[in-house]
């Protein structure tokens, strides 16, 4: 019996010790994704489309700035970086989802 709560702890642990590794790995990448796209912000969308081109999509969100879109994927997995630009041509926001 002590042997099966044993093995059982020792489960546990390798598995949370698991998800610890995972998820500090995507926070390394989220970081390192937010460190180089965030560099736009503030900067004109001509700098922007310069580095990334043209976007997937774009549109006008209800404040009345404007939305680019971005997507690509890698391994299969769908990555999403979007930029909100204000009247002036200046890039305000910048999110990113499923990117690796």
């Amino acid at each position: 019996m002590k042997n099966l709560f044993l093995i059982k702890l020792i489960l546990i642990f390798i598995i949370i010790s698991g998800c610890e590794t995972v998820k500090k790995k995507s926070d390394e990448v989220a970081d390192r994704e937010n460190e180089k796209y965030g560099k736009f912000l503030g900067k004109q969308v001509s700098d922007l489309k310069i580095e990334m081109g043209e976007p997937t999509e774009d549109f006008f969100n209800e404040t009345g700035n404007k939305i680019f879109i971005y997507k690509t994927k890698k391994y299969g997995i769908k990555c999403e970086r979007k930029f909100e630009i204000n009247n002036k041509q200046t890039i305000i926001k910048f999110s990113s989802s499923g990117c690796i």
